[in-house]
C-alpha cells in the first residue's frame, strides 16, 4: 500500500517498462492474408482496403518472399475466381488445376518454409455468395461438408500446411480430419474458424473477392444461419471446444478488436493455440481515420495488435502484418 508501493517506479522510463512488459509482439506472431487473381503481373488495389492488393500468382510469390524476409511465417490465402467458374456446387474449389491449387504449389515451391493456410469455404465459388450449397432455400450443412472435404484434400495435395475452414458448418472439422487422414495427409493441420461472428466488419473483404450474398428472395439474405450471433459469448466457447474435440489443431475468433472478451474466454477454455483475425473492416477504419489525421496510424495499429495478443492470441491474422513487421524490425 502507498507509500510503500508506488506503481510508477516500474514506469519511470522505457528501459524499466521494457523489462517488466507482460506482452510482446514479433513478426512471427502474424499471419498475412493475401488475395490472388488470375493473370500475370497483375496488381489491383482494393478500394476499401488501402495498401492491400489482388495479385496474380507471380506477384504473390514475390510478396511471400518479402514478408518471409521480414519474419512473418504464415500466409492465409484467398482467391478471386472468374464468374464463369461459379455455380451452386462449388466444384471449381477442388479443381486440381484451379487458381488456389496453383497458388499453393507456387508459394511452397518458392518459399518452402512459409506456412500456407488456404481458406476453405465455397463463397468465392458460389453463384449465391454463400459459404455452402443451397438446397430448398437454405444452406445444406452435410452436402456442404462433403464438398468442403474435397476442397481441403485438394489443398493438401497442392502442398498446404494447414487448411482453414471458415464456413461455420456443423461437424465439418471431424469430416475434414477424417477426409485428410483417409487421403494420407495426417500431418496437414486444421485451423478452424470456430467463433466466426455474423459481423458487419467483413464488408471490405467481400469487395475484395466479390463474395457477398446475392440479393435473391429465395435464399438467405445474409450469413446469420451459420455464422454466430454477436450477442452470444457462451456459444463461442462451445463451438471452440467442439472443434477441438473433432480434431482442430488451432481455433480462431473472428473479428478481432471488437471481440477481445471472446478471445480471452476461448483462450481460457481450450488447450490449443488461438488465432484471431483482425478483419478488413477493422483495418479499413484505421486507414480511413489516419488519412484524415484523426488517429496516428502506426501507434493505433500497434496498440490494437498488442491488445489482441494480450487478450490471448497465439497468432494474429492481420492485413497490417507487413507494416507492423517493418516497424518491429526497426
Amino acid at each position: 500500500m502507498f507509500p510503500l508501493q508506488r506503481g510508477r517506479r516500474l514506469r519511470v522510463n522505457e528501459s524499466i517498462r521494457s523489462l517488466v512488459r507482460e506482452t510482446t509482439l514479433s513478426p512471427s506472431d502474424f499471419m498475412f492474408p493475401m488475395f490472388i487473381t488470375e493473370g500475370e503481373n497483375v496488381k489491383v488495389e482494393i478500394p476499401s482496403m488501402v495498401g492491400i492488393y489482388r495479385r496474380s500468382i507471380d506477384l504473390t510469390v514475390d510478396e511471400v518472399k518479402e514478408v518471409f524476409a521480414l519474419g512473418i511465417r504464415a500466409v492465409n490465402i484467398y482467391v478471386k475466381v472468374d464468374e464463369s467458374l461459379k455455380d451452386n456446387t462449388g466444384k471449381e474449389a477442388w479443381n486440381h488445376d484451379g487458381l488456389m491449387q496453383r497458388a499453393i504449389k507456387a508459394i511452397k515451391t518458392a518459399c518452402p518454409e512459409m506456412i500456407v493456410m488456404p481458406d476453405v469455404a465455397l463463397d468465392p465459388y458460389s453463384i449465391y455468395g454463400h459459404d455452402g450449397i443451397i438446397e430448398n432455400g437454405d444452406i445444406a450443412n452435410d452436402a456442404t461438408n462433403a464438398a468442403l472435404v474435397k476442397m481441403a484434400v485438394s489443398h493438401a495435395q497442392a502442398g498446404a500446411d494447414f487448411v482453414a475452414p471458415s464456413d461455420m458448418m456443423d461437424g465439418r472439422v471431424l469430416r475434414f480430419r477424417q477426409g485428410l487422414d483417409a487421403a494420407g495427409f495426417h500431418n496437414v493441420g486444421i485451423m478452424s474458424y470456430s467463433a466466426k461472428y455474423a459481423s458487419a466488419f467483413y464488408g471490405p473483404f467481400r469487395d475484395a473477392l466479390d463474395s457477398a450474398p446475392v440479393d435473391n428472395a429465395e435464399i438467405p439474405k445474409d450469413k446469420k444461419t451459420y455464422q454466430m450471433d454477436y450477442a452470444n459469448r457462451i456459444e463461442a466457447i462451445k463451438e471452440a471446444l467442439m472443434d477441438v474435440e473433432e480434431g482442430a489443431d488451432m481455433v480462431m475468433v473472428k473479428p478481432g478488436i471488437a471481440y477481445l472478451d471472446i478471445v480471452r474466454e476461448v483462450k481460457n477454455a481450450v488447450n490449443v493455440p488461438v488465432t484471431v483475425f483482425h478483419v478488413s473492416g477493422e483495418y479499413a477504419m484505421i486507414k480511413a481515420a489516419s488519412e484524415r489525421g484523426w488517429l496516428d496510424h502506426d501507434k493505433i495499429m500497434m496498440e490494437q495488435l498488442m491488445c489482441i495478443k494480450r487478450a490471448g492470441a497465439s497468432l494474429i491474422s492481420t492485413y497490417f502484418a507487413k507494416e507492423a513487421a517493418i516497424l518491429l524490425n526497426k
